[in-house]
């Protein structure tokens, strides 16, 4: 028995009448007594027989509605289900970013994914951005942001906007009553910065080098919010990414650095997995919470859409 045909049966029955369950159905009374008679004959046995005028069920009908009734109950929630997958109402969503991005306009993200989405079980992982790559193809997470626009086996890299290094230190540092901040300001202070192998260490090499300078830090760190504790605690200036809000906390200013050294923002899938479409929906709030951050970031390395 298909799908229509149950739903035709259980109606019959329910109302009693082709006339009833016909006006339920929203289909003429030939169309319906028509699916009733080629059910009967897939089955080879009535379901109803007229009795003095009324359509009254057989036996085997009755033995039938119970479990008919059942299935069409559970047809019913499936088609729900689907129409809230669809909507996004409900569901699983695994977001998986780095510090920078967590830190700064993600959280704007999952706020609005939240309030249109409520019944969406939420993930969110803060990883390092060599991490993200890992948890997209084996499916712990269905979306991932990183400062790291390298090619990436079986990883689709969506580029979003760039942001710039700046130099953060105390506030009270001789630094912070600058605008900007060179390399040859540096001098004699304790340098905190990216380890050299990594991606943002490799770009502020390479942009120093065509400047004919050369940074060696003296505290290297992998990933930038550990430089929060660091310059907190005395131990030096850093350059870092602008991304993260450095004034915001206590006791932190952050300058534009020069010469600028601009860090990729891309957005990161598996291209062996199909997004589902909470995935989907996220990723809509992710781009859109990019390009306000940007419009309404007034602090030294501004964020900039792609």
């Amino acid at each position: 028995m298909r799908a229509r045909q149950l739903e035709v049966f259980r109606a019959v029955m329910r109302s009693g009448t082709v006339t009833g369950a016909a006006k339920a159905l929203n289909v003429s009374q030939p169309a319906l007594s028509q699916i009733i008679l080629h059910t009967e004959d897939e089955l080879g046995f009535r379901l109803f027989e007229r009795v003095k005028g009324r359509l009254v069920p057989t036996p085997e009908a009755e033995e039938l509605f119970p479990e008919a009734d059942r299935l069409f109950d559970e047809l019913d929630n499936l088609r729900r289900l689907a129409l809230d997958l669809k909507q996004g109402k409900v569901g699983t969503v695994r977001l998986a970013a780095s510090a920078p991005p967590s830190l700064s306009f993600v959280p704007r993200a999952l706020r609005r994914f939240r309030e249109a989405h409520p019944g969406v079980r939420t993930l969110s992982f803060v990883v390092p951005a060599e991490v993200i790559a890992t948890m997209l193809d084996r499916g712990k997470a269905g979306l991932g942001i990183a400062m790291n626009d390298q090619p990436l086996p079986a990883i689709d890299t969506e580029f979003l906007a760039r942001t710039e290094i700046v130099c953060v230190m105390p506030a009270t540092h001789r630094l912070a009553r600058r605008r900007t901040v060179s390399l040859r300001e540096l001098d004699g202070e304790t340098v905190i910065s990216y380890r050299g192998t990594s991606l943002p260490g490799m770009l502020l090499e390479r942009t120093l080098a065509r400047d004919s300078g050369r940074l060696r830090p003296d505290i290297e760190i992998d990933v930038s919010i550990i430089a929060l504790a660091f310059v907190q605690q005395g131990l030096g200036i850093a350059l870092v990414d602008g991304l993260i809000p450095w004034a915001s906390f206590p006791g932190l200013a952050a300058r534009p650095f020069l010469p600028t050294v601009t860090l990729p923002l891309c957005l990161l899938t598996s291209t062996r997995r199909p997004l589902s479409r909470g995935h989907d929906l996220l990723r809509a709030e992710l781009r859109r919470a990019v390009r306000e951050h940007a419009a309404d970031q007034a602090a030294p390395g501004l964020l900039r859409p792609a």
